[in-house]
């Protein structure tokens, strides 16, 4: 009897005959493709996504020598990655809820369902240190809605004399982020604040605010594939076209950013409704040579409070 090919071979046949990690590996991306699961969570492709669930479950770094690719596995180590590939098909998670890591600008970060996945573009604009935004290094950093803390944990990377507030309105999301500043042995220069956008926020002139807030509008959030219904709503949802957070943004961010300071926020897909709830508004859309959208730059000088009216979200 002819040996089936990985596409067909079921669990259990996967266990029993195939032998590599790259035999495994394969499997396992032929599988995510026939069960159409949807990628964006750190991957956009199976066989990426294959590679590293199957290195996570034989507790080997993502990074490892492609020679090892054709090294045999005993049956329990192919049960385990086996295992963990059919649970990712089963459940629809992120493969970072399975592994509870992600990475973001280079660094490890604890992630749970209460945290969105790590993927904004503003990794990019990190790692160029804002460049040619900021007119001197931030002394003051704010992470507005920062969910697992990544960036203004990478912030505090790439800026070491800063200081860096880490806010969200979720206590379970702030846990979450303390872990990762303990993580990174980040705990006297980097704090977290529970606060509804601006709301607990205490008085700071802040050289940077630094937000991914929720911009889903609904139409889009009705029509998620189910890796990031996985997510959060509390972190997608943004009202009808989006911008529900992003009006709380605006209106107040002035009486916190110091004379010189600089806004940076994302709204993905919303970006065309920011652009028409506030023409008056000169936004810079930055763009990225990584890929990504819908991230724009204001100075304070922009955000004279009282000429901003705060939107009905």
């Amino acid at each position: 009897m002819a040996r089936k090919t990985p596409k067909t071979q079921s669990a259990d046949a996967a266990v029993d005959e195939l032998r590599t990690l790259q035999d495994l590996i394969d499997w396992g991306a032929s599988r995510f493709t026939a069960t159409g699961l949807w990628f964006g969570h750190g991957t956009d492709n199976a066989r990426d996504e294959a590679a590293w669930l199957a290195l996570h479950a034989l507790s080997l770094p993502l990074d490892l020598d492609a020679d090892w690719s054709d090294h045999g596995l005993d049956r329990a180590e192919r049960r385990r990655v086996v295992e963990l590939l059919e649970r990712r098909i089963q459940t629809r998670q992120p493969a970072a809820y399975l592994t509870g890591e992600a990475w973001f600008c280079g660094l490890p970060f604890l992630v749970d369902e209460s945290v969105l996945v790590p993927r904004s573009p503003i990794a990019e604009l990190i790692q160029e240190r804002f460049e040619p935004w900021l007119a001197t290094p931030p002394a003051r950093i704010l992470d507005l809605g920062a969910g697992s803390g990544c960036i203004g944990i990478a912030c505090a990377m790439a800026f070491p004399q800063a200081r860096v507030d880490l806010s969200d309105v979720s206590e379970a999301a702030l846990t979450v982020a303390r872990k990762n500043i303990e993580r990174h042995q980040l705990t006297e220069r980097v704090h977290a604040i529970q606060s509804d956008v601006f709301d607990a926020i205490p008085p700071t002139r802040y050289d940077l605010i630094v937000t991914n807030p929720p911009y889903v509008d609904a139409a889009d959030l009705a029509a998620m594939p189910d890796e990031y219904r996985a997510e959060p709503e509390l972190g997608l949802a943004a009202g009808a076209d989006g911008l529900a957070i992003a009006h709380r943004i605006l209106a107040d961010a002035a009486r916190y950013l110091a004379d010189d300071g600089v806004l940076i926020m994302e709204v993905g897909n919303s970006e065309t409704a920011l652009q028409q709830a506030y023409p008056q508004l000169p936004f810079i859309w930055l763009e990225f040579e990584w890929g990504g959208h819908g991230v724009c730059l204001l100075q304070k000088r922009d955000l004279v409070a009282d000429s901003i009216p705060r939107g009905e979200g």
